[in-house]
């Protein structure tokens, strides 16, 4: 739900944008929340200080923060700013966070690993080790199918969550793309709208920033620049792609008017109309509003600003503490802005160890957890045991009757026709009914032909025609 301005002649005002900042001072608080347009304070939270891609907002009711070198998240109630909420204890030193669209899961890098976490319940549902250095930043689909991780190993990972929330729980989860066209340690990316068919910028220290697609993995452009590159974002149509570099220039890249080539080099000198200059050191964050008029950008010069698209122009610059970790423009949700509002759920316990491990911390109770494969660790046989199980014992029954017959001594045992104590299944109907043959023909046989002699049923000795009740008699031919 989004918070509005209000109404203004019986029409809806456009929804409030809000700046949400981080630096990694944090000395008079960890969090800063300001009105877009006017520049208006409206919120500060304490408590730490969040570290680089490590500030999102889960549902529209908590703001998370991994905390700057520290092994713990640090959670709180939009409204209740003033109280820490939790504090979420991870394994170590979280180097980014991110929350699903939908709301259900948590993301965070742990050195070169990504911890998957369910919101309903706190279950660590998994834990995923492909990169091989620390991982620099994680982003979810629009839809919440796929999310992307890269890292310091000069590697972009794209997950289906199908695939790591798979059927068997033994197989280690594999990426649905690897791109390793980068050479340098990844600095950031972005996803842009569709899904699973969604186009993916990224950027590195090899002063190039790369675009994907998620569907096919394919590798769309590439544009190398003068400098590296230390956050890229793109403006809701696609339009415009903007990459932050380390000397403090932002450069803008039309994606519209982008010749047909693949590769490209941006030359500032030739596109001077296309540099916003105005940082002292290397830009860390980027984002742009809704409608594509304005930038914000932060900055290790303990800036962020906002600027305007068209003109290129600097309309306001506030000053932190210290060095900008994360800036970012979002709709504000109602709970952030209304006094009365409380979240639909509290946030549970966040288990630090696998789902299903023997050492793992108690299974949090009161909650129910959606994880594909997980009755495969209990000693509950599954739907396919259970049936191989019955297969075996009827198998068994059929062999025992079949050798009583063909001894010649007294007739095999035949199945007493009592009813089942549960109803049985068309397939296990016929199955238990061919069974009591002491030929030991099976279905559908019983109806015309003997199994073992081809005789009609009318004639054969070892018919079950007519000693099973329930069952027609089948007259005799002609």
């Amino acid at each position: 739900m989004t918070y509005f301005r209000g109404v203004s002649g019986g029409k809806m005002a456009a929804p409030m944008e809000v700046a949400v900042c981080t630096d990694s001072a944090a000395q008079l608080w960890s969090c800063v929340v300001w009105e877009l347009h006017s520049g208006a304070n409206l919120l500060t939270y304490r408590g730490g200080q969040a570290g680089p891609r490590g500030l999102a907002l889960l549902n529209g009711e908590y703001l998370l923060a991994a905390q700057l070198g520290k092994n713990y998240i640090s959670a709180w109630e939009l409204q209740r700013k003033d109280q820490l909420q939790q504090k979420i204890m991870c394994p170590g030193p979280v180097t980014c966070l991110t929350t699903s669209p939908n709301g259900l899961y948590v993301l965070a890098g742990i050195a070169e690993n990504i911890y998957l976490w369910e919101v309903s319940t706190g279950n660590l549902l998994v834990i995923l080790s492909r990169h091989y250095q620390d991982v620099s930043c994680l982003q979810f689909t629009g839809d919440s199918s796929h999310f992307l991780s890269g890292g310091k190993d000069c590697l972009v990972l794209v997950w289906s969550l199908c695939s790591v929330l798979q059927v068997d729980p033994s197989r280690t989860p594999s990426p649905r793309h690897v791109w390793s066209r980068h050479t340098l340690p990844i600095t950031d990316l972005h996803c842009g709208f569709g899904g699973p068919l969604a186009r993916v910028a990224t950027s590195s220290l090899d002063q190039t920033v790369k675009l994907w697609e998620v569907s096919s993995g394919e590798l769309l452009l590439s544009v190398l620049f003068d400098v590296g590159i230390m956050a890229v974002t793109m403006d809701l149509a696609e339009h415009h792609l903007f990459c932050g570099g380390s000397d403090g220039s932002i450069f803008q890249v039309d994606l519209c008017t982008w010749p047909g080539q693949r590769e490209k080099s941006f030359q500032p000198e030739q596109d001077s109309g296309k540099v916003f200059r105005g940082h002292r050191n290397q830009v860390t964050c980027l984002s742009v509003s809704i409608d594509g008029s304005v930038l914000l950008s932060g900055s290790h010069d303990e800036t962020v600003r906002l600027w305007d698209i068209q003109s290129k122009q600097c309309i306001r610059t506030v000053t932190l503490k210290g060095p900008v970790t994360n800036a970012s423009i979002m709709l504000a949700p109602v709970s952030m802005l209304s006094s009365d509002f409380r979240p639909g759920l509290p946030l549970p316990h966040f288990n630090k160890h696998l789902l299903g491990a023997e050492h793992g911390d108690e299974p949090h109770r009161g909650g129910f957890t959606l994880r594909l494969g997980l009755h495969l660790q209990g000693s509950e046989p599954s739907h396919q045991q259970r049936a191989e199980q019955l297969h075996a014992v009827m198998s068994s029954t059929m062999e025992k009757v079949g050798a009583g017959g063909q001894a010649g001594d007294a007739p095999g045992p035949v199945l007493a026709a009592t009813p089942a104590p549960w109803p049985l299944t068309p397939s296990l109907h016929r199955a238990s009914w061919a069974a009591r043959t002491s030929c030991g023909s099976g279905w559908p046989s019983w109806r015309t032909r003997c199994g073992t002699c081809a005789r009609s049923t009318a004639t054969c000795s070892t018919s079950p025609r007519a000693s099973s009740p329930g069952r027609p008699s089948e007259p005799a031919p002609g």
